[in-house]
């Protein structure tokens, strides 16, 4: 299996997979067949690679960030870029930074394995993650200062989160049982939509470029399209909040 999914490397060693094109000093990604609680195949196994990539050059620079007890699953980059947050089996959620070897936050409220992770673009330091069938949660966290907020029970495993480029929303795919994808409104956590048509797992989104519409793919060999994050209405209540403190003074 792993052999038909990665016919463009061309050389192979041991446990790692080499891509002839990039000269990586004899530092490789490990990759694993384990299958995560959202049906991924991990692969990066349980520690983190932080190369820098450069093209046909023999002095390459690594950085390998060691925490998680199992498979990581899950890993986004922070808006600004300066924070990692990574996600594993071990029911884990990790942040690091670009200075440090070891996490400068360690999260373990979930019970299940954590895939779905997302930062918030409007809001500095927020980060939302949601947990496998034995979790189902989506929890909130100040990364600035470590300390949990907002907590909700999506009653479904959680696969994948993104947040709304316009407001502050965030959509969230799900697995068993429901299968559906909701939308909320954030800090209300009040359930902006429900929407249905996915037979299996929600495995995968995908935002669009104009951040008001959203892909999905799922188990049941179909991608579909849904609009979710309407920039116009964004727009108009932003401009109703204006006109309602202009108005009382």
């Amino acid at each position: 299996m792993l052999k038909e999914n990665f016919k463009h490397y061309q050389k192979r060693s041991s446990n790692c997979i080499r891509d002839s094109s990039v000269q990586m000093n004899d530092i490789c990604i490990e990759i694993f067949g384990h299958l995560d609680d959202c049906g991924h195949c991990s692969h990066i196994g349980s520690a983190i690679y932080l190369p820098t990539w450069r093209r046909r050059q023999a002095n390459v620079t690594e950085r390998r960030l060691v925490g998680h007890r199992q498979e990581v699953c899950g890993l986004k980059w922070s808006p600004d870029n300066q924070y990692l947050a990574s996600g594993g089996n071990d029911n884990r959620l990790y942040v690091w930074n670009m200075q440090s070897l070891s996490p400068v936050q360690t999260y373990t409220d979930h019970l299940a394995a954590v895939k779905a992770i997302a930062w918030s673009p409007h809001h500095h330091g927020l980060l939302a993650s949601g947990g496998g069938t034995a979790d189902r949660c989506i929890r909130f966290w100040n990364t600035l200062t470590g300390q949990p907020m907002q907590c909700v029970d999506t009653g479904s495993q959680v696969c994948n989160l993104a947040w709304s480029k316009h407001s502050s929303e965030l959509v969230s795919t799900h697995g068993y049982s429901q299968n559906q994808i909701l939308v909320w409104k954030y800090p209300s956590l009040t359930q902006v939509a429900k929407l249905t048509g996915h037979s299996y797992r929600v495995l995968y989104l995908a935002l669009s470029p104009d951040g008001e519409a959203i892909v999905t793919g799922a188990g049941d060999e179909t991608l579909r399209f849904w609009n979710v994050f309407s920039k116009a209405r964004s727009q108009k209540e932003t401009r109703s909040v204006l006109s309602l403190y202009t108005g009382i003074r």
